[in-house]
């Protein structure tokens, strides 16, 4: 059974820092490109960034020079940390395991930068 377990989301101010973890099993994990998605209320959900099982990488503009992926093949996890905040990062952020016809989805941790 294949899960991905998403955690690290919260309530920060704006400017403040999160990371935010994705822990999974039962997957070959360091086979998977792997990603983080978000959506917020009324939107459509939107890619964030993806590293590859090479561990390339991949960021939406918004994002550029304030989040960084990464992994850890070792332990199966896959991070995601953001820093500079802004209100426009509200939402729920999801973690995405993708090998060719095979697409996993965590269940999503809310990110919520008010003051």
């Amino acid at each position: 059974q294949v899960q991905l377990e998403e955690s690290g989301g919260g309530l920060v101010q704006p400017g403040g820092s999160l990371r935010l973890s994705c822990a999974a099993s039962g997957i070959i994990f360091g086979a998977y490109n792997m990603g983080w998605y978000r959506q917020a209320p009324g939107k459509q959900r939107e890619l964030v960034a993806t590293i590859s099982s090479g561990g390339s990488t991949n960021y939406v503009d918004s994002v550029k020079g304030r989040f960084t992926i990464s992994r850890d093949n070792a332990k199966n996890t896959v991070y995601l940390q953001m820093i500079s905040l802004k209100p426009e990062d509200t939402a729920v952020y999801y973690c995405n395991a993708e090998l060719r016809s095979r697409n996993y989805w965590g269940q999503g941790t809310q990110v919520t930068v008010s003051s």
